[in-house]
This record gives C-alpha cells, sequence and structure tokens, in this order.
C-alpha cells in the first residue's frame, strides 16, 4: 500500500484529503510545518509527497530545495493557491514533479497521484486500474465503462461517483463522504446533488444494486457469484 505524506497547514484541506486518499486505498501522514515535512520526508518511507507552498515555519519551496539538495528523489506534488507562471516555474525548477493550484477537485489530484506512482508492471496496471463488480467494469484509464458487455456513456462526475461505490462494494458511504469525494472539500453541504447523481447512476447503469440505506446514505450491494 503507497505511503503519502501530505505537507499542508490549512485543516479543511489537509483533512479533506486524508480522508478522500485513505478511501482511495492510500496511507496518509499530515504534517502542518515546513520542519516537520523535511524531517519524514528524509527519514521515513513515503512513496509521494504533496506539498503545500505557504507552510509556517520553512515554506514549500525551501522544504523542495532542500529535500533535493539532499539527493531525495521522492515524487512531490505541489498544492496551492499561488498561480501565477511565476510560481509554477519556480516550483517545477525546485523539483517539483507536478503543480496543482486550489481550488481543485479531487479526482483531477488523485489521477496525477496514480500517475506519479504507475509502476511499469503490466500485471499492477490492470489489477489497479480496472474494478468490476457483476457485470459492471470500469477501465480507470480509459474512463470506459461497461454493463453487460454494452458501453455506457458516464459524465465525468457519474464516472467518479461510480468508481467510489465499486471501490467499496458493501460499505455504506455516507452522502457527506460522496460529496466530498466527487464534488470537492469546498460544495455547498446542503445540497441533495449526491441524490440526483445517485438515480443518474442507477438508469445508467441499469442497476438496483445501488441501494439506500435510510439515515445513512447509499451501499452497492455486492455481487452474486
Amino acid at each position: 500500500m503507497n505511503r503519502i505524506l501530505i505537507a499542508e497547514d490549512e485543516t479543511r484541506i489537509a483533512d479533506f484529503l486524508e480522508k478522500g486518499l485513505r478511501a482511495s486505498g492510500f496511507t496518509t501522514t499530515v504534517v502542518q510545518n515546513g520542519q516537520e515535512a523535511v524531517h519524514l520526508a528524509s527519514g521515513e518511507h513515503f512513496d509521494l509527497m504533496i506539498l503545500d507552498l505557504g507552510l509556517p515555519g520553512k515554506d514549500g519551496l525551501a522544504v523542495l530545495e532542500e529535500l533535493r539538495g539532499r539527493g531525495e528523489r521522492l515524487p512531490v506534488i505541489i498544492l496551492t493557491a499561488r498561480d501565477d507562471v511565476s510560481d509554477k516555474v519556480a516550483g517545477f525548477e525546485s523539483g517539483a514533479d507536478d503543480y496543482v493550484t486550489k481550488p481543485f477537485r479531487f479526482e483531477e489530484l488523485l489521477a496525477r497521484v496514480r500517475a506519479r506512482l504507475r509502476p511499469p508492471t503490466p500485471g499492477w496496471q490492470n489489477e489497479q486500474f480496472s474494478l468490476n463488480s457483476g457485470d459492471i467494469s470500469l477501465d480507470l484509464r480509459t474512463r470506459r465503462v461497461t454493463v453487460s458487455g454494452r458501453t455506457v456513456e458516464l459524465s465525468a462526475r457519474e464516472f467518479t461517483l461510480a468508481e467510489t461505490f465499486l471501490r467499496h462494494p458493501g460499505q455504506v458511504m455516507s452522502r457527506e463522504h460522496l460529496l466530498s469525494r466527487v464534488w470537492g472539500y469546498d460544495y455547498d453541504p446542503g445540497s441533495n446533488i449526491v441524490d440526483v447523481y445517485v438515480g443518474y447512476l442507477r438508469r445508467k447503469l441499469s442497476t438496483d444494486r445501488i441501494e439506500t440505506v435510510r439515515g445513512m446514505g447509499y451501499r452497492l450491494r455486492q455481487a452474486r457469484m
């Protein structure tokens, strides 16, 4: 299981990242200042770091420059509100592998994380990037969905919602979790958008396996063998 170090001092964003990444199968550790980020990234094994530039004590660029100066090749994705071209250039010149600006959508960040962690072995890719449950199949590389062998067109949101269910068959997913996972940490928690999209998904996948758990959320019933 891949370990990800999250260096982010804004608690709301750090919690959102940690929840989403853990739900996607990663192990996470959160630090909130630059000195601790350097210490952990140098002393423990992590597979990737998500790095905010505006960290207290030692800013993100200084963290990155120190790690690269020590020869650390840990993949680093900068996640920051700084969107000027000069900031992006400075990030890449300091050794960043990718650069994502806030506000962001989790599914985009997740795709970038997976791309940086993708190993060269085809067998692992086939296992990691294909989700199946009964007659439903999702190819996470091509974003292709099939139901009983026929291709189904899903929007980006519908696909991410379907992916979330297929990654956690039999598990009750609260509306709050689905909202943060699919729509982002800053989406209105009072919205009924989750219920609307679950309805879309049920119709498009021609399945009654996404069931409502009263007072708790939704669950994908596991396919019978």
